[in-house]
Order: structure tokens, then sequence, then C-alpha cells
């Protein structure tokens, strides 16, 4: 899917189409975060 799609998709599912995309990145970027902290943690 290109860019454009996805932007439409997002616009015409209002601001539910914004919310959930931003959700799922910020849920993954701190499950990367916390696994990263556990192994280095456990390293030393």
């Amino acid at each position: 899917m290109m860019n454009g799609d996805c932007f439409a998709l997002m616009g015409s599912m209002g601001w539910l189409g914004w919310l959930m995309p931003l959700t799922i990145l910020l849920l993954a970027g701190l499950g990367i975060a916390s696994l990263a902290k556990y192994l280095f943690s456990r390293a030393n």
C-alpha cells in the first residue's frame, strides 16, 4: 500500500484512523525499550 492510499484511508476514518497507528507505534516502542532495558540490565 502506498503512502497516499494509507493517508486517504486514515483520513476517511477520522480521528480513530490517526489514533490507532500512533498507539501501535507507541506500544511497539515501549515494548522494544523495555526489552532492551531487560537485556542490558541482565547482562551486568
